[in-house]
């Protein structure tokens, strides 16, 4: 899913500046996902490995992403070692909540 065609019409961040965000968000991924769940059909549970300032860098990231997607609503929990990152849509937009999760299980696959 190299293209950005599955970014839906609500999001309001200027289109030069998508892929850079989506490849915010595949690092993200790709250094510190260690578990992906689908709880509910428009829910997504990630678990990220912990360290120094993943926490804020997650925390920043998903606040950047409500700025310009008000549909996603993000919620974090973190302990020493591991940050959980739910990441939930309404109803309308649950074919952006599929492309993600498959997106972030495809990367997970590449490790």
């Amino acid at each position: 899913m190299s293209d950005l065609v599955w970014v839906p019409q609500p999001c309001t961040l200027p289109t030069e500046e998508r892929p850079l965000r989506v490849a915010e968000w595949d690092a993200l991924f790709a250094e510190r996902l260690t578990s992906l769940a689908r709880p509910e059909p428009l829910w997504l549970r990630l678990d990220l490995a912990g360290g120094p300032g993943v926490e804020e860098q997650v925390r920043e990231l998903a606040a950047r992403e409500s700025d310009c997607c008000a549909f996603f609503a993000f919620t974090t929990t973190c302990d020493e070692n591991l940050i959980g990152l739910d990441i939930a849509v309404d109803p309308e937009h649950k074919a952006v909540l599929e492309a993600l999760g498959a997106r972030i299980a495809a990367a997970r696959q590449s490790r």
